[in-house]
């Protein structure tokens, strides 16, 4: 993983006692919220209904022990034991004091880590696949790619002020752990017919009011122009993206209006003038961010494992995915136990994850998109010994991609722009289908929740989705079916009229049992629903 040298660690202290000072001066009444706002901003300090919540960037997904043992004590010391993680790779603190919030700060830079451009019209943290480096089907490891973005991207002048936030994510596989194709800027590592490696870029993708899914703009651009045409694409974008209307102000607005093949003349066009500029960094650059991602030392040993256990082998079968060495695999480690709340883990979970990748993935954890933790290098052999401790600790639920493996924002529990809550609504799900012993039946079934319009549970692209809407003061809720995240990308569609809490619940066990009934062999919930499409489960939902 990337390490910090001198000149990233003096940025990030001095950006700390920026912070500090602005704080400081906010308390003293020196400061206005209206003057306040975008400073916290761009610290990922947001005012939520309740009080200060804290992102804090985790670069795709990749930390080591020490700094999950930093989190964890940051749960216990600033906020309430626990913390919460994202579909962006990252995680949020809901309980912060403003007067406490600099040494936060402070604390995460000891360990190589900040909450800057978290938030704010800028370049998000860049996320990628959470078993890059690990994956048996990757082309090769797409953290260097993304770390090279992440420098270029992290104080950017031109792009500080973007007309609205911006999120870019890297794969190097034909399948897509990362939703690739629904962020502003989609890079996938690609090989042309040479053999040569390159990137293919998709653009204008989001999800939000206004789902899209982004085109491909140019299918091959050569890695030592990477960062080039990056800056094309954004470059484009700040030009001419709508800032008198945020509603219409991301770039898959611009892409869609221009349209595709308009948008990308342009970005050509700026293309080709930035090449004369020479700003792209040099090839042995990305070659030396390659040597912090080399290999862990892989060794032979046991490429099978005691099953006798059925807990322990339906945990393996679940939630262990095949390594590029068959020695090892990578373990999810579920953040959503029944009844549990979803991405939720209490500082003493977070201390044990950190010594189980200290002891069993050579120091290394990544937080996934899927809002769990895997431990991406893991010996087969050490199985066993890893899955008695998570399970003791309420961390080895075996529900990974199924109903109960629920992606779910903080809704109106926490969120000041929520309509509706998702955290009741995940839990009832997940003990009803517990209790019903569908799960296994239904095999792969992905749910997403989202507390309002713009979609931070990604429930466009769930296979059921749900959406909470604020109908007359009372909350009620809308059921989507056919979306997907991944290689095979597409939107969800509103079923009919939406339903009360417990209704909701009912509605999804409906829907489940229209795909039971309807399915072929070998069928997915998603491809059944595509096969015979939606009026089969309005009739069933709505007679």
């Amino acid at each position: 993983m990337y390490l910090y040298d001198k000149y990233d660690q003096a940025m990030v202290d001095a950006r700390v006692e920026e912070f500090r000072d602005q704080a400081r001066r906010r308390l003293e009444g020196k400061l206005t919220e209206d003057q306040f706002k975008p400073l916290r901003l761009m610290n990922g300090l947001y005012l939520q209904l309740h009080a200060y919540m804290l992102r804090v960037a985790i670069p795709y997904g990749t930390l080591n022990g020490a700094q999950m043992h930093a989190l964890a004590d940051i749960a216990d010391k600033y906020d309430r034991g626990y913390g919460h993680f994202t579909t962006r790779q990252n995680i949020q603190y809901n309980w912060i004091k403003l007067e406490e919030a600099a040494d936060l700060l402070s604390d995460l830079a000891k360990v190589e880590m900040h909450a800057i451009q978290t938030s704010g019209n800028c370049i998000r943290n860049i996320s990628s696949d959470h078993f890059a480096g690990a994956a048996a089907d990757e082309l090769v490891d797409p953290r260097p790619y993304a770390e090279l973005l992440r420098q270029w991207s992290s104080f950017h002048p031109e792009f500080s002020y973007l007309p609205r936030k911006f999120k870019i994510a890297v794969i190097a596989s034909d399948k897509d752990r990362a939703a690739m194709r629904l962020h502003d800027i989609g890079i996938r590592i690609v090989q042309n017919e040479a053999g040569e490696p390159g990137a293919a870029f998709y653009v204008g993708g989001g999800m939000g009011r206004t789902p899209m899914i982004a085109p491909c703009i140019r299918e091959f651009v050569p890695l030592d122009q990477l960062v080039t045409y990056s800056e094309a694409c954004l470059r484009v974008y700040n030009r001419y993206g709508r800032r008198d209307n945020k509603y219409k102000a991301r770039i898959k607005i611009l892409v869609h209006e221009l349209g595709a093949e308009e948008y990308t003349r342009q970005v050509e066009e700026e293309f080709a003038h930035l090449q004369q500029q020479g700003i792209e960094p040099p090839l042995a650059e990305l070659e030396r961010l390659k040597t912090y991602f080399a290999d862990p030392p892989f060794d032979d040993g046991p490429k099978t494992v005691d099953r006798s256990d059925p807990d322990f082998a339906l945990w393996v079968d679940r939630n262990t995915i095949r390594h590029k060495h068959d020695a090892h695999v990578s373990a999810v480690i579920s953040l959503k136990p029944i009844g549990g709340i979803p991405g939720d883990a209490s500082a003493d979970q977070m201390h044990l994850m950190a010594e189980l990748a200290k002891q069993y993935s050579f120091d290394e954890l990544r937080v996934m998109h899927t809002q769990n933790i895997v431990l991406p290098h893991v010996r087969i052999a050490d199985l066993p010994a890893l899955w008695a401790r998570l399970d003791e600790a309420g961390l080895g639920a075996p529900n990974l991609d199924t109903i109960e493996d629920i992606i779910a924002c903080p809704g109106l529990d926490y969120c000041s722009l929520a309509n509706a809550r998702s955290i009741p609504v995940a839990q009832k799900i997940s003990e009803r289908f517990s209790a019903n012993g569908k799960t296994a039946a239904l095999g792969e079934l992905k749910l997403k929740i989202s507390g309002c319009i713009n979609a931070c549970g990604h429930h466009h692209a769930g296979h059921i989705g749900i959406l909470g809407v604020d109908k007359k003061g009372v909350e009620n809720y809308q059921l989507l079916l056919g979306g997907s995240e991944a290689e095979d990308v597409a939107l969800g569609k509103i079923t009919g009229p939406g339903f009360s809490e417990d209704g909701i619940v009912d509605a999804v066990e409906t829907a489940a049992d229209v795909y039971l009934r309807e399915r072929s062999d070998g069928e997915r919930f998603l491809d059944t629903y595509r096969r015979i499409g939606i009026d089969p489960f309005k009739e069933a939902l709505y007679g």
